[in-house]
């Protein structure tokens, strides 16, 4: 296929470009909303968001979702904070040091413009959210208050306690569950997408299937928006929802939308070790934590004393000792690997030695318990629950996991795929994190995506579609992605084998864990591009799946979405092996300076890799946009 990689970044100075761009954009009048049809697949963060203000505007939308509720979508596990660069604290924090800090944290693999969007649209974000009653935490002022996240030096990340993807959540669903109750949004709940219809090119509608009564179904639409998460559960174990998958944009892809960076995936330094080897998934302590928390491990190896036995002189504090500038708030990439070292080298901590103490003594000592209960009490709640530890009492133990996937369907500045009339928000797309996601943006990014970025390029797209008819569910385009969609599920229907779905994603995240995860090699990646096709004819030949397609199964949609990992899997070693450098979350083990930091080659590394789909997955074609660096000056990045 022969693609030009236009990322439509406006012309002029970079704080300008958004405002410029949109009064230049196409407008559809209010009268003119209702002939459209948009439909939203994901009710998170952005696909709420978007839903709601689409439906606010005047469109028509249908928004679909595989859960019983939009309140059960992922969003509500960031608990942290979302960040926003209102200078509450008279710090140094602006707008451009939000944007220097996300390029930055980035490793230099983000495109400038979409990341200085991102920074201004952050004060109204934050602003938005309080007026649908959002409960940010208050200083004695009065004003919104603020806590540090890691990769900066400032306080700007508002929370509501420990719950802000919880409160943030209920703003969006509230405000779309408005736009349903007044008709502009019709909601689909347990019905997932397993397939984008596309006519001369263009996005025209889905394939759905009705997760209680196995329907499959046709949806017809003016344009479509895709914000459907990240593929984290590409490893197992990782801190997502066990439902979280990438069937919506995998399938996109094979449609024809180009896959940027799958091989950015981030590994977050705050989680729960694992506790033995037959556990589902791994839960997250937010990395809010670390504000207060000091993160450590014995001197002594195997030391056997209870850490809170173990005296100060004796520990080492060594995120603080590597970093002094930044101590234990330095990213998460950063914090991870270095933890990681620790452990290898023979210093976890626990039952099975795989986790670094986080330590809330001294700020228990310093601000008294009521304080940290008050910021953090439904974290230590929760850690006690899962470990039987009190933490008030004895260190938490963490270790990092698989959490935030920075790659995603490649998305010009008007968030629109490589296939016109498909737009892509939120973790589903890979626009604006680079190689690695800042701490408490992961709800910027998806509200700034639904809010207000999707409801203005979309009109620009529509308008040039008014007076055209909307392709309808009867035409054959339709009919053959149902074919598609039915063949696929009876194809794993009827393998007849000994093996669950969970087998063989199970084995599928080992690979993916030992040789595309904190580390990688072009060793360990070649194994990997060996193992993965292997246990995919395997899966294709002893699947068994009980049951049938007519009713409830959730077998059935595992096995569509392990399908699915399969291919994105080998996709992401295959970025990964071509990538001879380390940046962010992408760290080769062959490229990293004498202090084992990331070496980035900007010579030859700085585009986005975005991959076409050709129908063998062992040969895709690799597509580059180029990365200008104009207003952040390319270095190698310290945090010490």
């Amino acid at each position: 296929m022969d693609i030009q990689l236009d990322a439509g970044i406006p012309e002029g100075p970079i704080a300008d470009k958004w405002e410029n761009h949109k009064f230049k954009m196409k407008l559809v009048a209010p009268h003119n909303r209702r002939r459209f049809d948009v439909i939203v697949v994901g009710s998170g963060l952005a696909g709420a968001a978007a839903a709601a203000t689409l439906g606010e505007a005047g469109y028509n939308v249908k928004c679909f979702t595989f859960h019983d509720s939009p309140r059960r979508a992922h969003s509500i596990a960031a608990q942290g904070g979302i960040n926003a660069a209102k200078n509450y604290k008279a710090d140094g924090d602006s707008i451009e040091r939000l944007f220097y800090d996300t390029v930055k944290g980035g490793d230099y693999r983000a495109r400038e413009a979409n990341v200085h969007r991102l920074a201004e649209l952050s004060v109204d974000i934050i602003d938005q959210c309080t007026a649908q009653g959002v409960p940010f935490a208050r200083d004695y002022g009065g004003l919104r208050d603020n806590r540090s996240f890691g990769g900066t030096q400032v306080s700007r990340t508002f929370y509501a306690r420990g719950q802000t993807g919880q409160q943030l959540l209920l703003g969006a669903y509230q405000a779309l569950m408005r736009q349903v109750d007044a008709g502009t949004v019709a909601l689909h709940p347990r019905t997932e997408m397993l397939d984008v219809v596309t006519v001369d090119g263009q996005a025209v509608g889905i394939v759905t299937r009705h997760l209680h009564t196995g329907e499959i179904q046709s949806w017809a639409a003016d344009a479509v928006v895709l914000a459907t998460g990240g593929y984290g559960n590409a490893f197992y174990l990782s801190t997502n929802a066990k439902a979280s998958n990438a069937s919506a944009i995998w399938r996109a892809h094979r449609k024809g939308a180009l896959f940027a960076n799958p091989c950015y995936t981030q590994i977050h330094p705050t989680c729960i070790p694992a506790s033995d080897e037959f556990q589902s998934k791994l839960t997250l302590m937010s990395e809010s934590l670390r504000n207060d928390g000091r993160v450590w491990v014995p001197m002594q190896s195997d030391d056997p004393r209870s850490p809170d036995q173990i005296p100060a002189e004796e520990r080492d504090y060594f995120l603080e000792r590597r970093y002094p500038a930044f101590g234990n708030l330095v990213p998460r990439d950063v914090a991870s690997r270095a933890i990681k070292i620790e452990v290898d080298a023979g210093r976890g901590v626990g039952p099975l030695k795989n986790g670094v103490y986080l330590d809330f003594s001294d700020a228990i000592a310093r601000l008294g318990r009521d304080v940290v209960q008050e910021r953090y009490g439904n974290l230590f709640e929760m850690y006690e629950r899962i470990t039987d530890e009190d933490p008030y009492k004895v260190p938490m133990r963490i270790y990092p996991a698989v959490h935030y996937t920075m790659g995603g369907l490649w998305v010009d500045y008007n968030l629109q795929s490589s296939i016109p009339g498909l737009f892509v928000g939120g973790e589903a797309n890979f626009s604006d994190h680079g190689a690695n996601r800042l701490g408490a943006s992961a709800l910027m990014q998806g509200l700034a995506d639904g809010y207000f970025v999707l409801p203005a390029t979309i009109a620009n797209y529509l308008a040039d579609r008014l007076g055209k008819a909307k392709t309808a569910t009867d035409h054959p385009a339709f009919q053959e992605a149902e074919a598609d969609v039915r063949a696929r599920n009876e194809r794993l229907l009827s393998i007849g084998g000994t093996k669950p779905v969970d087998h063989f994603h199970r084995e599928l995240g080992h690979i993916m864990w030992d040789n595309c995860g904190m580390a990688r090699s072009a060793e360990s990646l070649q194994k990997a591009l060996a193992e993965i096709p292997a246990l995919k004819e395997e899966f294709y030949r002893d699947l068994r799946i009980l049951g049938t397609g007519e009713d409830l199964n959730q077998s059935l949609e595992k096995a569509g979405r392990v399908a699915d990992f399969f291919e994105l899997a080998e996709l992401m070693c295959r970025d990964a092996l071509h990538r001879e450098e380390s940046c962010g979350g992408h760290f080769r083990v062959e490229h990293q300076t004498e202090e084992g930091e990331a070496l980035r080659d900007d010579v030859n590394f700085a585009y986005v890799g975005a991959w076409e789909y050709t129908g063998d997955t062992a040969n895709p074609e690799l597509h580059k946009e180029p990365l200008e660096f104009e207003y952040v000056k390319l270095a190698q990045r310290s945090y010490k």
